[in-house]
């Protein structure tokens, strides 16, 4: 049996149903999360289905988190969207579900769940959810616009607007049936991409004061006291990571954003693969785009010494 059938025997299989995703969320997690709500909702209007986590402001315009008792999850089936390992689930109550079913297209770091259903060469989770829908047809499942434009969404985002490399053709051909789909794709991308005014002179400082090394690693520190000035969190700084995506003779870069009691750490590359150098410092992800975590600006040091290595 593949793991999309035995993913849908087991929605098919259990009246309440309760989604995660990770903790930080973007719009694959969102979209991956609410889009596989809103599909299994549409097939089975008589399961009752929640969404959970943390909630994320600059994607109030997709969806909107439930709060639900911890008894809930007693006898529930819980499935996971979008995240690597455990310690990131946002939501911790995961744990209390009868059974775990994982969906992700990271590379396998952490393995968790009953099901495990893992393809890193699948450009989002968004993808998966939709061919997880399109084997599940015959089974009874319904996608609706809500549905198509959350994974839409989601696709969209991860793959840099189908900028990344890992957008192939299986992405566009589930495009393709999401746009048919009658939502608003205009104001989606607008809710997507709109910049505010204290963002866009963030962009300015960001690109008038990164370094370069001779090996193509380009890095920018963002203390608090910073972000402060700009009036912005850390998590809204990651709207700008793709900022050197287009600019000459950069190989790799890292932006090192100061919260609290920590260093959050977003790496980005052209060729190199990073995710090696992201799991160094307690982190990881795909090969071009990664994430970790440092907790002094010597560590920054040495994790820019690291994929300096990587690019040389």
């Amino acid at each position: 049996m593949s793991y999309q059938q035995a993913i849908i025997e087991k929605i098919k299989q259990y009246q309440t149903i309760i989604i995660h995703r990770h903790v930080r969320p973007d719009p694959d997690a969102y979209g991956s999360q609410a889009g596989l709500a809103e599909i299994i909702m549409s097939s089975f209007p008589e399961k009752k289905i929640h969404i959970v986590g943390d909630e994320d402001v600059s994607l109030a315009y997709l969806t909107k988190m439930d709060t639900i008792e911890d008894s809930v999850y007693r006898d529930a089936l819980v499935i996971i969207c979008d995240t690597a390992n455990q310690a990131r689930i946002a939501d911790q109550r995961y744990m209390n579900g009868k059974e775990i079913i994982k969906i992700d297209h990271h590379p396998s770091v952490d393995p968790y769940g009953d099901i495990a259903w893992v393809d890193p060469t699948a450009s989002s989770t968004s993808e998966m959810i939709y061919e997880l829908y399109l084997h599940g047809k015959a089974d009874g499942l319904l996608c609706n616009k809500v549905a198509a434009e959350l994974l839409y969404c989601g696709i969209v985002g991860d793959t840099g607007r189908f900028l990344f490399p890992s957008t192939t053709d299986k992405t566009f051909r589930y495009v393709a049936d999401l746009v048919a789909y009658d939502f608003d794709r205009t104001t989606l991308y607008d809710n997507m991409y709109h910049t505010k005014m204290n963002m866009a002179r963030l962009k300015g400082y960001i690109l008038q004061n990164f370094d370069i090394s001779s090996a193509g690693v380009c890095s920018i520190k963002l203390s608090k006291k910073l972000l402060q000035e700009y009036r912005l969190s850390s998590s809204e700084t990651s709207q700008l990571i793709g900022v050197f995506g287009d600019v000459e003779g950069i190989k790799a870069w890292v932006f090192f954003v100061e919260e609290d009691d920590l260093i959050r750490v977003r790496l980005r590359s052209k060729g190199p693969v990073i995710n090696d150098v992201a799991a160094k410092y307690n982190g990881g992800g795909h090969p071009l785009a990664s994430g970790a975590t440092i907790y002094s600006w010597e560590e920054a040091k040495q994790l820019i010494h690291d994929l300096e290595e990587v690019c040389q």
